[in-house]
């Protein structure tokens, strides 16, 4: 497999002090890592970013589909875990590809010191995973612009994403601009599309006369998001709409709230089953039935 680095140039100074000559370490740079496409060549893009500790690009190859048909982060994550800040740019589909779709692993996990931003159309889908966040399981920040999950499927809480906080302490923070959430599923868990757990974040924004839709989702209890002790959700020009409670009548469909901080602008909660946001304690912003 040919890999393409982008050739880093590094800067040597030095300086006086104290009557001598310190060398100082090259600084480190951003590379750019373009992507042929190949499942083996997508793990050895990470495994190269996550290699330094500065930000990496990953130039996905335009219009392909990296099929994951085996785990390459432990035995839950299709990609390595990641560990640095890395971005996915687009157009490109990374798919759960297991043989007859048995391989009960999600797309990504990024840990506490890792963030990861999917921008121009990158699309993460059919997850799925015996845990929490069947497309993402989010210790540290993730960020979707004009990207989207779609698809995926988790047995506990965050079929598409779900905000985890972790022992150290972390708070999770994932943004979500003009990138749609359809056709996740946890079957006992909360949040069909997006968990967000204790101190998460999550911020949720669209554009005026173009809403980013989060519909057909379905969870135990807030099909489209669940907010549980989270420090904050934020809804802007989104849409809510015929998302999906499974387990009983009383459960919401549309949105879910234990605690935290909820902010709703021109963010419709309509058409989900059993109801859009009865039961959450504090009331959902803006929300009815």
């Amino acid at each position: 497999m040919r890999r393409i680095r982008a050739v880093v140039q590094c800067l040597f100074a030095t300086t006086v002090a104290a009557g001598g000559l310190v060398a100082l370490a090259p600084a480190a740079q951003a590379i750019t890592i373009p992507v042929a496409c190949s499942e083996n060549a997508l793990v050895a893009a990470v495994n190269l970013a996550n290699s330094t500790p500065i930000s990496d690009t990953l130039v996905l190859a335009g219009g392909c589909t990296y099929r994951m048909t085996t785990a390459h982060g432990g035995t839950a994550n299709a990609l390595p875990v990641i560990t640095t800040p890395i971005e996915m740019i687009g157009p490109a589909t990374v798919a759960n590809a297991s043989p007859l779709g048995l391989g009960l692993f999600r797309i990504a996990e990024v840990g506490p010191t890792g963030s990861l931003t999917l921008t121009t159309g990158v699309v993460f889908t059919r997850g799925n995973v015996l845990g929490h966040g069947g497309g993402i399981l989010n210790r540290g920040a993730v960020t979707l612009t004009g990207s989207s999950l779609t698809g995926n499927t988790a047995s506990g809480n965050g079929g598409g994403l779900a905000n985890l906080d972790t022992p150290s302490g972390t708070a999770p923070a994932a943004t979500f601009t003009n990138s749609p959430l359809s056709g996740n599923l946890t079957l006992l868990g909360d949040g069909g599309a997006v968990y967000n757990g204790l101190r998460g974040t999550l911020t949720v924004t669209g554009v005026t006369g173009s809403p980013l839709f989060i519909t057909g989702n379905s969870a135990g209890r807030g099909g489209g998001i669940s907010a549980v002790n989270s420090t904050a959700t934020t809804l802007t020009q989104t849409a809510v709409t015929n998302n999906h409670a499974l387990l009983t009548l009383g459960n919401s469909g549309g949105v879910y709230r234990q605690g935290g901080t909820m902010t709703t602008t021109n963010a419709p909660i309509t058409a989900n089953t059993a109801n859009n946001c009865v039961g959450s304690v504090p009331a959902v912003p803006n929300c009815t039935g």
